[in-house]
């Protein structure tokens, strides 16, 4: 097994398979963009694949796609038939904008995805297209319903809390649960690479975020009861309202003292970058091992070790060597 330094078993990698996406979403990307990676310098299925049986001999059992959006890489459900085939594998799963999963949902289960996380940050047409800069609302919710016929759940739907932006929908997206079998999951805004000006009609990133705790007390009217935490419950600590069939859950990586402790999972960059903590700039290449032949799995303790037993926003440090559609999430 993979044990970092605090004793925390690592059983769950995050590859990001693409740094690309058909949005860009105000808080995941600058204005302005960001220089794509050179294709050559992307990993290919065939060296994600290879890594990955490497992390599962390890004790890896939990794998979860993303992005950039991931959707967008040719043929990625080939990538998930590969990654699926793998022994000790017990998990696949991705994350997307939801915006081309209609047309992939059938396949991707056909090649052993398990369940999907959709980004949803407002059920205003026009202001999902402000904060994606250009999406559409409609065939997202046709995608999500396209993974529910499929049997690409439970679903877990995302929601960045913004304050100024997306606070007024807070209590209609949380009865969502109401009348579907959905995860929903209100986030904490993380401060990566997301601190300048967002344009026009949005608030000062200064001004944006919110903690989980307000979110909790605009939404206790609704009777939210305490979920037992199970095997998937990930970060998030989950509710339910009365009557609801899902759940409403809260992820607070920044107000949340004990958050980093339940921490599980590493992460994958799509330029073969292993990456510690999603809040640190700390990377550990693995590429151009891969490309020699050369043995990876010295690069995936080294990593597993250099987990830090904590963030260090409290101390006003995060990242800014990356933005987040770079990361992966």
């Amino acid at each position: 097994m993979l044990t970092d330094p605090f004793g925390r078993q690592i059983t769950y990698l995050r590859i990001s398979v693409t740094d690309r996406c058909n949005f860009r979403c105000v808080y995941c990307m600058p204005p302005q963009g960001v220089p794509h990676v050179p294709h050559e310098r992307i990993m290919r299925y065939e060296e994600i694949a290879a890594f990955v049986q490497v992390a599962a001999r390890q004790g890896i059992r939990k794998v979860r796609l993303t992005g950039g959006e991931p959707l967008v890489r040719a043929d990625i459900p080939r990538l998930v038939e590969m990654i699926s085939a793998i022994e000790g594998i017990e998990d696949i799963s991705l994350t997307t904008n939801g915006i081309l999963l209609e047309k992939y949902a059938g396949a991707l289960a056909q090649a052993g995805l398990k369940r999907v996380n959709v980004s949803l940050d407002t059920l205003n047409a026009e202001k999902f297209a402000c904060i994606t800069r250009g999406g559409e609302l409609e065939k997202v919710l046709r995608g999500i319903a396209a993974a529910e016929a499929y049997g690409l759940t439970p679903i877990k739907i995302n929601t960045v809390i913004m304050r100024g932006i997306n606070d007024d929908e807070l209590v209609d997206l949380a009865k969502l649960t109401l009348s579907h079998p959905w995860n929903l999951r209100f986030i904490e805004l993380m401060p990566i690479e997301n601190q300048r000006p967002w344009g026009e009609g949005f608030p000062p990133p200064e001004d944006i975020f919110m903690p989980v705790s307000e979110v909790m007390d605009i939404l206790q009217p609704l009777g939210l009861h305490p979920v037992e935490l199970s095997g998937d419950s990930g970060p998030a600590i989950p509710y339910r309202l009365v009557g609801g069939v899902g759940t409403v859950g809260f992820i607070s990586p920044l107000t949340e003292q004990h958050f980093c402790q339940r921490c599980n999972r590493i992460r994958l960059t799509a330029d073969g970058h292993l990456r510690p903590c999603l809040m640190s700039d700390a990377e550990i290449p693995i590429l151009p091992a891969l490309r020699a032949g050369e043995p990876v799995l010295p690069l995936l303790q080294e990593a597993v070790n250099k987990k830090p037993v904590s963030h260090q926003l409290a101390y006003h440090i995060s990242p800014n060597g990356r933005c987040m559609i770079q990361i992966g999430g």
